[in-house]
């Protein structure tokens, strides 16, 4: 064995150790002393209508991922409040058996947790102890992460019956035995043969269970399906763009939206995925979900012609018994600035010009708040929630934006959009307080750079998008007077004037999700700031916090056991270290007068950025910055620094000291096992030469800087500029 092949091995073991992950924490969550014992023998997840329909008058429980049907995401119990919340402690803790990004937003019913973590796993945790109950593991085959846009995160659960259910990341509806944590039924929800993946949080309405996909970013068609909850059956789906015409329709809808789009655009799926928000409105019947953005991304590539392309970037509602379409509304005409009309919705009742009226809201990654008629979807109210530079405003006459010249980048232009592609608001959930009547929003001040790639063509593997990912770097580094950047805050909008009320303090990179109580507090996660905190509702005064060791992004909830409120979220997102480091991943859980302790962070030294020397021709480094773009930006960041810790930091990587080791990973796929699959199919070796010249020559850039630092920095929650998860 040569020198060079035994390092490559040793270099491989090394990385396959690390992309494992980190194993589950050794201290136990400390249990209560004398737990109380139950008063009632109930039946594990016993929700059906009657509860579901009713469940603003048990502000005990948590019993669907917003709290009630409408998902205002507030909770009627006031024990905890503006005058004791100083008083908050950690009651209990529970450590999850991973190392990645957590954005599961929890169910409480009856005494008992029930979370969702990464890579598609479920728990059951036992409410007042925090002792582990089940963890069931859907088994997601590590080689399916090559479909997956953003991250292996799960947002999310869905209980009926005495089953839970959760899609996996490899397109699966899988019901769980309450009680046991043993699998019931699972059935596949998509074509495997495309590449889809599943990262939302299904919801069940009249005994159905809803579920959508992601896989907008590789070239596929959109849809959201309804399976009965007991036997797991198909019982109707409705596509979102309409597929090749000599097929035919699936319904007048399809006919209708196919008469907007131009060229061939089903050879590249059209886009359009169901990848979060779903809402159930029991008033109306209808079911209210929004679409992602067009396949790819970039219009020009997508559909020649300029036309609207429905229905991507829209909101559509549909008849909850059939799926039949009702109405919809389009936010982003011919979207090319990958703005998801995704975001999470509510449903309020509201008086409006003298008017009481029933509404659908949304504020949305395109920096608009949208307020629509539930049962019409007639636009009442359009207005930005945060800056925005690529539209002066919402024409309420035709619903439509008046965008700017230059924002659409066609002919070589390029276009510093705001907000970017990571959105004013992403997939984090909303609250509404119907005490001070505003809206709290975890808002983005992101800006990226659009351009087109004139080179694109459309790939069997990796992103379609057809913009040059390079760009995020090249642009800024030569224009450093452009605006960009990423700060992210907690915003209280009020929904009937349009006005910011107040905003929290600012945060490098992104938000965490909210929750109002009737206590008059909002509880947020600080996103990368790893700070969990309480704000007065109405003036936006923090009065509580506290250090979470980690990222808090996912929605958190409160529930009432034993006559206490507590409040939980479960946090976890690498924020300072990377990938290698531990993220510590958990449930927190807390109340009035909690003394339990998190143990002391590991000290943690990340990989030193020590290149080889770079020696490859700059028409060399020039095509490997091409070619990764185009394959390897998604996931390790832009310029070959991952701003993430969802992948690995490739200018650290020691396999950067072997061309072998590296073409052992991208070609070969010997950590196909981890997430890391072959690139053979669309890489010749000369191109992973060309690949590992660039990061090479891009790390011993950023080794010459001043302070280049340690790591990855707060930006880490965020994979290639996008949202997680979509």
């Amino acid at each position: 064995m040569t020198r060079t092949e035994a390092l490559g091995l040793s270099v491989l073991v090394s990385v396959s150790l690390a992309l494992a992950g980190c194993g589950r924490g050794a201290t136990p969550p400390p249990a209560a002393a004398n737990p109380p014992p139950s008063t009632a023998k109930v039946a594990p997840a016993d929700v059906g209508s009657a509860r579901l329909l009713n469940a603003a008058s048990e502000p005990s429980q948590w019993m669907t991922y917003g709290g009630t049907y409408e998902e205002q995401r507030y909770s009627g119990l006031s024990a905890i409040n503006r005058g004791n919340v100083a008083q908050l402690g950690l009651a209990w803790y529970a450590d999850y058996d991973t190392n990645l990004q957590q954005e599961g937003s929890p169910l409480y019913i009856d005494g008992v947790i029930y979370v969702s973590t990464a890579w598609s796993k479920v728990y059951a945790f036992d409410a007042r102890t925090g002792k582990t109950l089940w963890e069931y593991d859907p088994k997601t085959p590590g080689q399916w992460i090559v479909n997956v846009c953003c991250g292996i995160v799960n947002r999310g659960i869905a209980a009926w019956h005495g089953k839970i259910y959760v899609g996996t990341l490899d397109g699966r509806l899988v019901a769980i035995d309450a009680k046991t944590g043993k699998e019931v039924w699972s059935t596949l929800t998509i074509d495997p043969r495309e590449h889809y993946s599943i990262t939302g949080a299904p919801r069940v309405a009249n005994g159905r269970v809803l579920i959508g996909e992601a896989g907008g970013e590789y070239g596929v068609r959109g849809y959201l399906s309804a399976y009965d909850a007991e036997s797991g059956k198909l019982d109707w789906r409705f596509y979102t763009v309409p597929g090749n015409p000599k097929d035919g329709f699936e319904n007048d809808a399809m006919r209708r939206a196919a008469k907007t789009w131009g060229g061939k655009w089903w050879r590249l799926g059209g886009g359009g995925t169901v990848w979060d928000s779903i809402l159930y409105d029991p008033q109306t019947d209808l079911v209210y979900f929004g679409t992602g953005n067009g396949s790819p991304w970039n219009d020009q590539y997508r559909d020649p012609t300029d036309g609207d392309d429905l229905y991507v970037a829209s909101i559509i509602a549909v008849q909850a018994e059939t799926g039949e379409y009702v109405w919809h509304y389009q936010e982003t005409p011919a979207d090319t600035w990958d703005y998801d009309a995704v975001s999470p919705m509510m449903v309020l009742e509201l008086t409006l010009d003298g008017k009481r009226r029933r509404v659908l809201v949304q504020p949305s990654k395109n920096g608009i708040f949208y307020l629509l008629d539930a049962a019409t979807g007639k636009l009442l109210r359009a207005a930005p929630f945060t800056e925005v530079n690529w539209t002066t405003g919402i024409d309420m006459e035709t619903g439509r934006p008046r965008v700017v010249p230059g924002a659409r980048y066609v002919h070589g232009g390029v276009f510093d959009a705001l907000p970017g592609g990571q959105g004013a608001h992403g997939w984090h959930p909303n609250a509404y307080s119907p005490q001070t009547g505003l809206l709290y929003v975890p808002t983005q001040h992101a800006y990226s750079v659009w351009m087109t790639d004139p080179h694109y063509k459309p790939s069997p593997i990796g992103y379609n998008l057809g913009i040059n990912f390079g760009a995020q770097f090249t642009y800024y580094r030569s224009h450093p007077g452009v605006p960009q950047g990423f700060t992210s805050y907690l915003e209280a909008f009020d929904p009937l004037t349009g006005k910011i009320v107040w905003r929290g303090e600012a945060n490098q990179g992104p938000t965490g999700a909210a929750l109002a109580t009737a206590g008059g507090l909002v509880f947020q996660g600080g996103g990368g700031s790893e700070e969990f905190r309480a704000y007065d509702a109405s003036s936006g005064r923090k009065l509580w916090s506290i250090q979470a060791e980690t990222g808090v992004l996912s929605g958190p909830i409160s529930y009432e056991l034993d006559g206490k409120q507590y409040v939980a979220v479960s946090v976890g997102g690498n924020s300072r270290g990377g990938f290698y480091a531990p993220n510590y991943s958990r449930m927190l859980v807390f109340t009035l007068g909690g003394r339990a302790k998190l143990p002391p962070a590991t000290p943690y030294t990340p990989p030193p950025l020590n290149p080889p020397p770079a020696t490859a021709p700059a028409r060399v480094v020039a095509a490997g910055r091409a070619k990764y773009s185009q394959f390897c930006a998604a996931c390790h960041g832009e310029n070959g620094q991952t701003r993430g810790a969802a992948f690995p930091d490739l200018t650290r990587t020691p396999l950067l000291v072997s061309q072998d080791a590296f073409d052992q990973v991208v070609l070969k796929g010997v950590l196909s096992p981890q997430g890391m699959v072959s690139f053979a199919a669309v890489l010749q070796p000369a191109d992973t030469a060309a690949i590992r010249a660039f990061i090479i020559a891009r790390a011993n850039e950023l080794k010459r800087m001043p302070q280049f630092g340690p790591g990855p920095g707060v930006e880490g929650l965020e994979v290639g500029g996008r949202q997680p998860g979509g």
